[in-house]
């Protein structure tokens, strides 16, 4: 610990004079007790969440965005004022069992309390007695399960009562637009992140029990410039999280306290980080962005104690590496390939895979002729080590910007008259593969989208045989698909019941050009540009396709601009969500493609679907602009 914050971590006894300062400066807007005042909110519940380093920093600077002003105390004044806040405690309506504990936030019938054991309880109020509910079944990864299927046994909403869906809490997360996050939900408490901030919430009410926020970073280049986060990973009491300028946290969970912060990169050389960490064992691995500015790409394991790192696999070689052969020229140095969407592991192999991103530049390949290894690939790896256990290659010398940065499903079933580990992946390019997980050997690959003009086909060693009329030119050239992909990041599921594999599809074509160009610290790399094909609009479709075959059992032609990017949930008990093109939110029988139910977001996208149980309700939740939306079977 810091010299200068060492008088904040011991426990003061209240002076006078903090007593002093705090109704001079505190209690005109949060009230003599802490509780609320006319111009501020009860702060008592909130004082255990923060050590006394954080309690000053807060009271310097304030918080502007709220209308808190900054306090301008010395060193001794600050201290007296924090050993004064310590002997606040909430008002009491607690169970016996709780007498001990920290209401970190209350209303009318829910209360969630810190205890002196250090969990949180979630408490609801029947018949003027309070009682302590329990998770029935979590959500506990950014897919909900390490297979990356995004399917659940949970069968409580059937497609006989899925009609009576009902919102059931909503949560705003104050300075968010268009979140991407996939809610996460342990023991009852839901977490959800956006730039740079983590809100947790109790999962059956959506009332907030804690946040953790920084300030978000300048000079950044790319999607972590935009804003964007897609979660985080939790192990025990630990929370993951990356910041938008690649630097991999971990907090309490119970508390939002911060533990450890590690620098992944320098994100003044074009790097950020936008996806949710993965945890596999003791480590948390986590990926990269700057996939379009030049980032060298990169996966990461860190020690869950205490952020050391463990292991780095570089997806791009260093010029005289072995593959460096397959970048000729000078792009080498800034190849991309970076890793920004989270992977899936498989336990019984002891496998870890990670897809990985397009080569830079994106739509010039002037200065990187060759395969470009590891770029649009899915690479398997030992997790404890980081070693290469073997690669796929879906797209060599990209020149469409076709990232594989979409999940890598791992899939248990009968192959051929045999069962076999399968890996499945609807790609970017257009092709649905399906590869032996164990080995990464090539099984079968079938287009899944119509428009595809790229590549004529994929040929038995799992490589495409490609038309040269689509490669980019100075002039343009019009090529399928389109740049955004036939799919993208966006959740894909697997019904093991039904066989089906369910995808969002985009039916679109891009004017693809290239130029030349030099890449820059804090630009994009893309030597070239993308145009939209005029008098030819994009259309979404939900496609259900039949794992063994590849062929299309159903399709869900949607009505919208084409610009929504929302996934895919499945469940055990044959539901179908997914993020409708139009702004809805629909729920479909999955063997049929029968819609069942819908209710009108009237939003753009960006986020896909989870679900969960808690005392006894099972909830689906989304994320739809800035808000978190729980939905549930009311009771009867």
């Amino acid at each position: 610990m810091r010299p200068a914050l060492l008088l904040f971590a011991l426990t003061l006894h209240a002076a006078p004079e903090g007593e002093l300062h705090y109704r001079q400066r505190c209690a005109g807007c949060h009230g003599a007790n802490a509780l609320g005042g006319e111009r501020g909110p009860a702060i008592v519940s909130r004082l255990a969440i923060r050590n006394d380093a954080d309690l000053a920093t807060l009271l310097r600077n304030g918080f502007p965005a709220a209308g808190m002003p900054g306090t301008n105390l010395s060193t001794q004044e600050m201290r007296d004022l924090i050993a004064h806040l310590r002997t606040l405690r909430p008002a009491r309506d607690l169970p016996e069992t709780f007498l001990d504990a920290t209401v970190m936030n209350k209303g009318s019938a829910d209360m969630q309390l810190l205890g002196e054991d250090g969990r949180l309880h979630l408490l609801r109020r029947r018949a003027n007695t309070w009682r302590e509910i329990h998770s029935d079944q979590d959500w506990p990864s950014y897919n909900g399960a390490y297979t990356g299927n995004r399917h659940t046994t949970l069968t409580q909403i059937t497609t006989a009562n899925a009609h009576q869906l009902q919102l059931a809490w909503l949560y705003t997360l104050p300075t968010a637009q268009r979140l991407q996050v996939t809610p996460v939900v342990v023991g009852g408490v839901m977490y959800v992140t956006n730039v740079n901030e983590v809100h947790a919430l109790d999962a059956g009410t959506g009332r907030r029990i804690w946040q953790y926020k920084r300030a978000r970073t300048k000079g950044l280049a790319g999607d972590a410039a935009s804003g964007i986060n897609r979660g985080v990973a939790i192990e025990g009491d630990r929370l993951f999280m990356v910041t938008d300028h690649a630097h991999l946290i971990a907090l309490n969970r119970m508390t939002g306290a911060l533990l450890w912060d590690s620098e992944m990169a320098d994100y003044r050389q074009n790097y950020g980080a936008t996806a949710a960490p993965l945890v596999v064992g003791d480590l948390v691995i986590s990926g990269i962005s700057g996939g379009d500015e030049g980032a060298r790409g990169f996966l990461d394991a860190y020690r869950i104690s205490n952020g050391e790192r463990a292991w780095r696999f570089w997806t791009v070689p260093a010029p005289g590496e072995p593959l460096s052969e397959t970048w000729k020229g000078k792009a080498i140095t800034h190849g991309c390939a970076t890793t920004w969407l989270t992977g899936t592991y498989d336990p019984q192999l002891d496998l870890l895979y990670w897809p990985t991103g397009n080569p830079c530049p994106d739509y010039n390949g002037d200065e990187r002729l060759g395969d470009n290894l590891y770029s649009d690939s899915v690479i398997a790896l030992n997790p404890k080590t980081g070693k290469l256990a073997w690669y796929f290659q879906y797209t060599p010398h990209d020149l469409h910007d076709w990232d594989a940065q979409q999940t890598p499903m791992l899939i248990d079933a009968d192959w051929e008259g045999k069962p076999r580990q399968l890996l499945a992946h609807a790609n970017r390019n257009g092709f649905f593969y399906v590869l032996d997980r164990t080995n990464g050997k090539f099984l079968r690959a079938t287009p899944f989208v119509d428009k595809l003009t790229w590549a004529k086909q994929i040929d038995a060693n799992g490589r495409p045989i490609v038309n040269a009329e689509a490669t980019p030119t100075p002039a343009g050239v019009k090529a399928c698909p389109a740049v955004e992909g036939a799919t993208n990041w966006f959740s894909t599921a697997f019904s093991a019941k039904l066989g089906l594999f369910y995808v969002q599809a985009l039916e679109k074509c891009t004017i693809y050009k290239k130029q030349p160009g030099e890449w820059e610290a804090g630009k994009s790399y893309y030597d070239g540009s993308t145009e939209r094909v005029e008098g030819e609009p994009g259309k979404k479709v939900l496609r259900a396709l039949d794992i063994k075959t590849g062929r299309q059992r159903w399709q869900i032609e949607q009505i919208g601009p084409a610009n929504s990017w929302g996934g895919l949930l499945s469940t055990e008990s044959g539901v179908l969500f997914h993020c409708d093109d139009s702004g809805a939110f629909i729920a479909r029988n999955a063997e049929s493609g029968t819609q069942l139910w819908k209710t009108e977001t009237n939003q753009t996208w960006k986020a896909s679907p989870m679900t969960y149980m808690l005392d006894g309700k099972q909830y689906v939740s989304v994320a739809a602009g800035g808000s978190i939306l729980s939905f549930a079977v009311p009771d009867k």
